[in-house]
């Protein structure tokens, strides 16, 4: 063994057991943040996440890892589930989502079951502009005749009926809008929304930075829920629209982290 290997060994081993207290104690870490802690570069870091997922510790996520102990990593249900899971809660939110929407606005609407509802309920108005990478989302909006539609291009994902890929992200690139509906896989007050689909992430995090303002809609079934992709973190939510089942701790961190929450009665 070359002099200094074994000092080396013993370093990372420790940093690596240190990082995985981590793990446990807050349930995520970021790459940025371990290399400065422990003055190793961030391919370093990413060396020791990947030897933790292999050895079942963590999970890789974007920028970071979560703990393999409160990942959500359950198979995706298809969309013929998501389309009648909730479905009551799902309406109420969307009827007041389209109700905050005003002649003059475009928006984006998300895809996934939660804005298929907010589609049907949008008042039909000559003055309002909807964009969706969604296929039922355009169907609904397709029944009405006067509200301005746009289709966002790509690859069709056939496990929830909606376009990614490149041409997608280029098709948002100049546009700037009102407001975005996002919906949501995963909605965890430390661990932040996430999702399935890292294209879908991907493509979510393009759409906040196109937005004015971000409201996330959701029923309460997803809260607590980490999956494997973070789109982003809590606090850079404006308005949250989600039912009566909200537990607690949401309703505190609306007030600690200053977005809005409407209960959808």
């Amino acid at each position: 063994m070359a002099e200094g290997s074994g000092k080396v060994m013993r370093d990372t081993s420790e940093r690596r057991r240190q990082i995985t207290a981590m793990l446990k104690s807050r349930g995520s870490v970021q790459v940025v943040a371990l290399s400065e802690q422990f003055s190793v570069s961030m391919q370093t870091i990413r060396k020791d996440l990947h030897y933790l997922e292999e050895h079942g510790i963590a999970t890789r996520a974007y920028g970071g890892a979560i703990s393999s102990d409160v990942v959500n990593v359950s198979q995706e249900p298809p969309i013929e589930a998501k389309r009648v899971s909730h479905i009551e809660e799902k309406e109420r939110i969307g009827q007041l989502a389209a109700s905050m929407i005003k002649p003059g606005d475009s928006v984006i609407l998300d895809s996934g079951t939660t804005a298929l509802q907010i589609a049907r309920f949008l008042p039909d108005d000559e003055d309002i502009t909807v964009v969706t990478n969604d296929f039922d989302v355009l169907s609904a909006l397709a029944q009405k005749r006067k509200i301005k539609v746009v289709m966002l291009g790509g690859e069709l994902r056939r496990k929830n009926m909606a376009f990614y890929g490149a041409q997608t992200m280029a098709a948002l690139q100049e546009l700037v809008f009102d407001k975005l509906f996002l919906g949501v896989d995963g909605f965890d007050v430390e661990r932040g929304i996430t999702t399935h689909h890292e294209p879908e992430a991907q493509l979510n995090r393009r759409m906040c930075e196109s937005a004015r303002q971000v409201i996330a809609v959701t029923d309460s079934s997803k809260f607590g829920k980490v999956c494997l992709h973070r789109i982003i973190d809590v606090s850079e939510v404006d308005v949250l629209i989600t039912d009566n089942d909200a537990p607690d701790h949401v309703r505190e961190a609306a007030t600690r982290l200053g977005f809005a929450l409407h209960i959808a009665e």
